[in-house]
């Protein structure tokens, strides 16, 4: 499977798990919401019903006020209590779902008709009739008596009493069990949801801990692959199996190193075919020019009274020539062999070093070397060191124009490298020529006038360049040149 289809499912499945938790605590959100609403609507039942009982009770008070005293104020608080009953009971049926519980309603209703129609309103109708005569207040006090001697009005207030008991607790019941059924409701939501989190959070981490894992172990193949290669060895590969996205990757490493190992041997065989060729060039190169310094000394020798100046002139430049030609040909066999030897690194007294430059170039009694004291001692590749040494101090001494040339060494140290500045006071380099100078074969003055064959400050380039150094050049013209070069502690 390919990494991106498997972090796309990863992070569905992750989606999903989060959605279902969100969906779950959506429904249980709902049950609160509905269960919440219930609490308000019991409270309402159970505060409707209080009210309906003070409401009977008023009514009893004020039919006995009425039928003890006859006055209308007891009779109108009990018709008020009548009509408000009417009402709640009507908004109790509202409210009222559960069967049972409604079926207490209905008794409680029928019970409270019962004791109007079948207590109240007989003893009512009686007083009010007990005003017109003697008699009709012997029938009230006769029916008056009886109804309290059958105990009517007591039973139906006891019927009453028992079903507002049982309506109550009912109500009470079915609250309590929508409470459970909310708390059961609420445990198994945050039990979901904390499984679900946990799974989802431990899925990702198993994702991310595999992707990580798996991804971080191939790109350290890669990169043993690229450092191998960057190495030399270019015949290592990586044995991949997978079909994704690094799969790719890892297929086009392992065509670069072929690709490589092929061209690397090739410039070698190359590089090898060069070696020879200017080694043969030189030395068959040589060979003529050799024969040729041979034939004008046998000249000089054998013919030397019979040769007039002018001819003896002629000789001398002929031998110029030849020597700069051998001096170029050597010169070009140097510089196409920096960089192929095995250069074993050893202890180097850069002071010793330079004591020793200055034994193998020429330095004309007019002209000064200072050296700085004390110079630093490395442990590095001293033949190179020597050539670039040699070239700049000989360089310096060849085109001093001075009566009294000067020839300064300076060297200072910094972050894991010296610089070593090496500064004349002879004609200086004008700055359109700095860069051109360390091209092979260039060089600022006639050829004629110095045996100059242009690769000196060429090798000395190659040779910094080779060891990832830097040289660079101060000068203008009359003020003299300092050529810095860095070297590596």
């Amino acid at each position: 499977m390919k990494i991106a289809h498997l972090i796309f499912f990863s992070f569905l499945f992750i989606l999903v798990a989060f959605s279902t938790t969100t969906l779950i605590n959506l429904r249980q959100s709902k049950e609160v919401r509905e269960n919440a609403e219930y609490l308000s609507r019991s409270t309402s039942v159970i505060r409707l019903s209080n009210r309906l009982q003070r409401n009977i009770l008023y009514m009893e008070r004020g039919l006995r006020g009425y039928l003890l005293t006859g006055e209308q104020l007891f009779i109108q608080s009990t018709d008020s209590a009548i009509n408000d009953n009417r009402a709640i009971l009507k908004e109790l049926e509202s409210l009222v779902a559960d069967t049972s519980q409604r079926r207490y309603l209905d008794q409680i209703a029928l019970f409270h008709q019962r004791w109007i129609e079948e207590y109240a309103n007989p003893l009512r109708l009686a007083k009010v009739m007990s005003y017109r005569s003697a008699k009709d207040q012997k029938d009230f006090n006769l029916l008056y008596r009886e109804e309290q001697a059958v105990r009517e009005e007591e039973r139906i207030n006891q019927q009453l009493s028992e079903a507002f008991t049982q309506f109550n607790n009912q109500e009470y019941r079915n609250r309590d069990y929508r409470r459970a059924v909310l708390n059961v409701s609420e445990q198994r939501t945050k039990d979901i949801s904390f499984l679900l989190t946990t799974l989802s959070v431990v899925v990702g981490l198993l994702i991310a801990v595999f992707l990580a894992g798996h991804i971080s172990r191939r790109i350290r193949k890669m990169v043993h692959l690229a450092n191998e290669i960057a190495r030399g060895n270019y015949t290592v590969s990586i044995t991949d199996r997978s079909n994704d996205e690094l799969s790719q990757l890892s297929h086009s490493l392992d065509h670069m190193a072929s690709v490589l190992q092929e061209n690397i041997s090739l410039l070698k065989r190359k590089n090898e075919e060069l070696d020879k060729y200017a080694y043969i060039a030189s030395h068959d190169l040589k060979a003529p020019l050799r024969g040729i310094d041979n034939v004008v000394s046998w000249i000089e020798e054998d013919h030397s009274g019979e040769l007039s100046p002018k001819v003896t002139e002629y000789l001398g430049l002929i031998k110029g020539r030849i020597r700069r030609a051998e001096n170029l040909i050597g010169g070009i066999l140097m510089y196409s062999r920096i960089g192929k030897e095995q250069v074993v690194k050893e202890r180097v007294d850069v002071g010793e070093l330079i004591g020793e430059v200055k034994e193998s170039i020429y330095v004309d009694s007019s002209t000064e070397i200072v050296l700085p004291n004390p110079l630093p001692v490395l442990y590095t590749e001293k033949i190179p060191l020597v050539q670039v040494f040699s070239n700049l101090l000989s360089n310096a001494v060849k085109y001093s124009d001075k009566e009294k040339g000067k020839v300064t060494v300076r060297c200072r140290e910094e972050e894991g490298r010296y610089h070593f500045t090496i500064t004349d006071n002879g004609p200086g380099i004008a700055k359109a020529y700095h860069d051109k100078i360390f091209v092979i074969f260039q060089t600022l003055q006639e050829r004629d006038r110095f045996e100059s064959t242009g690769v000196g400050l060429a090798i000395v380039k190659k040779i910094l360049d080779d060891r990832k150094e830097r040289i660079t050049l101060v000068s203008a013209p009359g003020e003299g040149a300092s050529f810095t070069f860095t070297w590596s502690k």
